[in-house]
């Protein structure tokens, strides 16, 4: 018997095995079935390339079997035919990896009001709500499970959630962070609450957690008591807090438990001059970084408490990348997402910074780069995430590819970079045995690519199909819904 009888054979012998186990499906409405490409009982994606997620090199010709939402099967690549119920991709030249899990993911969009030539523009700054093209743009690139990272909308954000969950729109799974956790005399952005004490902090994290948010984010004037009466109280709770600090330091930061650092090393200020606790100071980490060679003895101080506190770190380098001269424009596809308005802000600010001096931007972000390298070489759990706010040129999605290739420039391999983009995260949130790799069992959240990102990582950008619960949504639709939207809704 050849290998493709024996196949035959095998597949629906699996399907039926893990039928008995599969849970009642969402019933999907009108609106998101018009996105979907792929919506079988039984699929099997035949002759595909697998990247799994863990960091193994990737495996050429499998056949990856879904069914009941679940991956049930990776096996060697043969010739099925499809039959009734069951759905056969041929996919011979693509690869499948996991859904990225993102870990610095926004539901808004930065909006500068009255930007001015010299780069001023005028108070209150305002965080509009994205909750159209954001989830959207997110799906379509291959980012099947997000953290917000900070909300200001939170209650949006929660019912935005449900409304994925039912089936009502599409998106991603959506790990819903609470408002900022901001200290005092903080005008940064209007929608946050300034903490007052740290029993606000309590009643704010016990609040919230009432709602059903599931993790928290600490802002940059926070004070070390106010961090700490939030980390206890969330603890408590079975969830984590994450932090952009300035006012208080990492290593403090890690002494109090906090959970993760966000922006890579870039907004640390432990080594900046006059800093005084718990205030922010105004060079806001600068002076640190530039202090902070990879083999200085406070760099490997701070790797090693890091590691020993179990604290993780989260890139987000495209944000940053953004500052450094000479890096590649934005993909024409990125600016046709643009509303006209979000577009002309960004190429507005783009070129002032283009005009003004580098400065040692370029260095900065090599630095960042090579920390964060030797923090995971040093056992750490590094995180990915795009932020996509900044000068408006960091996009959902869009972003979250751009920091796999971003990874990848900072050394690591393009296996090593999508588990970073993956499994790392699903760790993070303890949802290991879910999501965040490819094996029998596991959430069948998978993104379908045309090419080979191993041999030429940018290949990351051409995904065609994106599978949540064993659905495959057509990318390209979900794209040309929100064309020329971000930015506005």
């Amino acid at each position: 018997m050849n290998r493709s009888r024996v196949l035959v054979l095998l597949v629906p012998l699996l399907l039926s095995d893990v039928a008995l186990n599969a849970q009642p499906s969402v019933t999907l409405s009108p609106l998101t079935q018009k996105y979907i490409r792929v919506n079988s009982p039984r699929v099997l994606l035949a002759h595909v390339r697998v990247i799994d997620g863990t960091g193994k090199p990737a495996v050429d010709d499998q056949n990856v079997v879904i069914e009941g939402g679940k991956i049930v099967a990776v096996q060697p690549g043969a010739d099925v035919a499809s039959s009734n119920g069951v759905t056969v991709l041929d996919l011979r030249g693509y690869t499948v990896m996991p859904g990225i899990v993102g870990m610095h993911n926004h539901l808004f969009h930065i909006a500068r009001p009255d930007l001015e030539a010299n780069g001023d523009w005028e108070a209150p700054l305002l965080v509009p709500q994205m909750t159209f093209s954001s989830p959207r743009m997110y799906l379509a690139a291959g980012v099947t499970t997000m953290r917000t990272t900070g909300s200001v909308e939170t209650y949006a954000d929660l019912n935005l959630k449900k409304m994925i969950d039912s089936g009502l729109v599409p998106g991603p799974h959506i790990d819903v962070t609470g408002p900022y956790l901001e200290g005092p005399n903080s005008y940064l952005f209007m929608q946050m609450h300034q903490l007052a004490s740290p029993e606000d902090s309590r009643r704010l994290v016990n609040y919230w957690a009432d709602q059903g948010v599931t993790s928290f984010k600490a802002y940059m004037d926070i004070t070390r008591d106010q961090l700490k009466a939030a980390i206890e109280e969330a603890h408590k709770r079975g969830l984590k807090v994450t932090g952009h600090l300035c006012s208080v330091t990492y290593p403090e930061a890690a002494a109090l438990g906090i959970d993760d650092l966000e922006h890579g090393f870039f907004v640390n200020t432990q080594l900046d001059p006059g800093k005084q606790p718990d205030q922010c100071p105004k060079s806001g980490g600068k002076p640190t970084m530039e202090k902070m060679a990879p083999d200085s003895p406070d760099a490997k101080d701070l790797i090693a408490t890091l590691v020993k506190a179990h604290v993780a770190i989260t890139s987000t380098l495209p944000v940053f990348e953004h500052s450094v001269p000479g890096r590649p424009p934005l993909r024409p596809d990125m600016l046709d997402a643009m509303s006209p308005e979000a577009r002309t802000a960004f190429l507005y600010a783009r070129n002032l910074r283009a005009s003004r001096p580098a400065g040692n931007s370029a260095e900065m972000f090599q630095r960042d780069m090579q920390l964060e390298h030797a923090f995971a070489q040093a056992g750490g759990l590094l995180l990915a995430g795009p932020d996509p706010t900044g000068n408006g040129g960091t996009l959902p999605g869009f972003g979250d590819q751009r920091e796999i290739e971003l990874l990848v420039e900072a050394g690591f391999t393009p296996v090593e970079a999508i588990k970073i983009a993956t499994l790392n995260g699903a760790t993070y949130m303890g949802k290991q045995d879910q999501i965040g790799s490819i094996a029998p069992g596991k959430n069948a959240d998978l993104v379908v690519i045309k090419g080979n990102p191993v041999s030429k990582i940018d290949d990351i950008e051409k995904v065609e199909i994106v599978f949540k619960d064993g659905v495959g949504y057509d990318s390209q639709k979900l794209f040309d819904s929100v064309r020329g939207r971000y930015g506005q809704y």
